[in-house]
């Protein structure tokens, strides 16, 4: 990573000695975030691969309609989450 010029790096360490109430907002702007989208620009790189599913697994994925490397990804995921 770039490293970033010496008078904004003394800017940031007296920032970080200050308690947030003594840091000044007044000049930053209100954002309503009631209508944001988390991961809307998030895309995680896709590979694709091979798996092999039992034949009921992969029938029941599928049962549930179009998407289902979605929804198995999505699961996945959500295990892989658990996890960690």
């Amino acid at each position: 990573m770039k490293k970033l010029p010496e008078h904004i790096e003394k800017e940031l360490a007296a920032l970080d000695k200050m308690s947030d109430a003594d840091i000044d907002y007044s000049d930053a702007p209100q954002i309503d975030w009631s209508n944001a989208v988390r991961g809307k620009f998030y895309r995680p790189i896709k590979k694709s691969v091979t798996v092999r599913l039992d034949a009921d697994v992969l029938a029941w994925l599928k049962s549930k309609g179009e998407g289902y490397q979605t929804r198995l990804n999505a699961m996945l995921r959500q295990m892989m989450e658990r996890d960690a």
